[in-house]
């Protein structure tokens, strides 16, 4: 090989391999903060509504992980403390801007549903200080708790092949048996969002 060819081919490969990151970080922005894409498994059994909420029949739904740790305000939760009522578990950062469309809706739903049984719960992720999502939630007046997740581990302590969250924004319902019932990846609107509630509210 000829001095000359050398630093053409490293030149090169130097191009690729900064093409392959930013395809990378291209990916990973879009799962950050988007309106995602259905997914799961052949094992999911779920059913994919037009509104884009998945949905799951009693018989196939699967427990929710153990979902615990500090929240935004720095107070512990427990969702398992939460046994018995319909929860509502929505995945959101203050950077995105779809969270920020769908922050009045939750608000509003939750204020409708709460003396129904129905307990709201969000997971704030990849907000690297508590800060970030609190000024959030006083902003836009989110009216229920958030565990703080800054590095996601608890997204992924669903089950494979459940309805689990893929995006952010991504919304999880759980009956009261503590079974992942229903899911959306993206915003939701109000009307969206009672839809997914209203029937596991009249479940008993």
């Amino acid at each position: 090989m000829s001095a000359s060819r050398a630093p053409r081919r490293l030149a090169r490969r130097r191009r690729t391999t900064l093409l392959a990151a930013g395809t990378a970080a291209a990916a990973l922005a879009l799962s950050a903060c988007g309106d995602g894409a259905s997914g799961g498994s052949a094992q999911t059994r779920f059913v994919q509504g037009k509104d884009g909420i998945d949905t799951v029949k009693p018989g196939d739904r699967q427990p929710a992980p153990a979902l615990s740790g500090e929240t935004t305000t720095g107070k512990n939760l427990d969702v398992a403390d939460y046994k018995g009522k319909v929860v509502v578990l929505n995945v959101w950062g203050s950077y995105c801007g779809p969270c920020i469309a769908e922050a009045p809706n939750f608000a509003k739903v939750f204020k409708e549903t709460k003396s129904k049984g129905v307990q709201f719960v969000g997971i704030n992720t990849r907000d690297t200080d508590k800060s970030l999502a609190t000024n959030f939630e006083d902003e836009h007046k989110v009216p229920y708790p958030s565990l703080y997740d800054p590095t996601g581990k608890l997204m992924l302590r669903f089950p494979k092949g459940s309805l689990n969250p893929q995006a952010i924004p991504s919304t999880i319902a759980v009956d009261r048996q503590g079974r992942i019932a229903a899911r959306s990846l993206g915003p939701l609107t109000e009307d969206a969002l009672r839809k997914m509630v209203t029937p596991l509210i009249a479940e008993k």
